[in-house]
């Protein structure tokens, strides 16, 4: 019975050291994105504003139906600004410019070709 019990307090402990270990591991920039363009997307690729050039995909074999919202997550790191590229079935692209994602939570692609943030 005793063995039970410290095998429990130690799954437990466990859990909570992954758990603070993910929570401390997060970046500073994590952000959920929705769509609200009115149309699927594609492709959304999400790249540091510094740089010329998109990193890949963050979607992968999915598509952002409209209404839908993504969680962002990074690695560590604390990168500001940001640029967001969405693609769309036709091939065509909206392209959202210095997002300062150290200070939004939410980023909302909008039809207009505007971003909210929050």
């Amino acid at each position: 019975m005793k063995k039970i019990k410290s095998l429990r307090i130690f799954f437990l402990a466990a859990l909570f050291v992954m758990a603070f270990a993910s929570v401390a591991f997060a970046g500073a920039q994590d952000f959920v994105l929705v769509n609200n363009t009115g149309y699927p997307i594609y492709k959304v690729n999400v790249s540091a504003a510094s740089t010329n050039s998109w990193e890949e995909d963050i979607l992968g074999s999915d598509i952002l139906a409209n209404g839908e919202a993504v969680q962002v997550n990074f690695s560590v790191g604390n990168q500001q600004y940001w640029d967001i590229n969405a693609v769309f079935e036709d091939g065509s692209s909206i392209s959202w410019y210095g997002i300062d994602l150290l200070s939004v939570a939410q980023v909302t692609l909008n039809n207009d070709g505007t971003a909210t943030l929050e």
